[in-house]
């Protein structure tokens, strides 16, 4: 009688544990796999990172966040990028791979490169309320906001924030 309760008493314990662990993974953080060179030097193909889920809940997403989105058309690839244009900004990128915001050139030094092809952001491109425009930064080995494969994202398309990486294990860290 005593083994039957230690049994399920350890039974029990699990089963709490693997309830917590589903709740986590459906609602507060997700584990990703880097898929490609399009966000190096700061992600690398291969590496596995955490997403929060939740970051967005109570606030909006701000320039230079890395965020998480769905392939268009395929809810079990995601792409990763890094956001430059906000809700209602115009975007344009001349052809000297100069990124400008409502005019104004952005200073960042998230791109590996100069940017050779700016795509549809060589003549503007107006964002709507819940519209963010999204870069990788590989710039030049990128699918991102300047192609209509990926386009201006949608707020409600994206996923959450890329919070952590986990490996490889020499560059555990948060993601900046």
């Amino acid at each position: 009688m005593k083994r039957l309760k230690k049994i399920l008493g350890g039974s029990v314990y699990i089963l709490i544990i693997l309830a917590v662990t589903l709740v986590v993974v459906k609602f507060v953080a997700q584990r990703i796999a880097v898929d490609g060179m399009s966000m190096e030097p700061t992600l690398y193909n291969g590496d596995n990172l955490i997403i929060n889920k939740i970051s967005y809940d109570s606030n909006e997403p701000e320039r230079f966040d890395v965020v998480v989105f769905p392939f268009s058309g395929d809810e079990g690839t995601f792409y990763i990028k890094r956001i430059i244009g906000l809700p209602g900004e115009n975007i344009r990128i001349d052809d000297e791979g100069k990124i400008y915001i409502n005019g104004e050139e952005l200073k960042e030094n998230f791109g590996k490169e100069t940017i050779e092809d700016p795509g549809m952001a060589r003549y503007g491109i107006d964002l709507g309320l819940k519209e963010f425009f999204v870069l990788g930064d590989n710039r030049n080995d990128s699918s991102d906001s300047r192609f209509a494969s990926v386009g201006n994202i949608s707020r409600n398309s994206i996923i959450g924030k890329a919070w952590i990486r986990i490996w490889p294990l020499n560059r555990i860290g948060f993601i900046r």
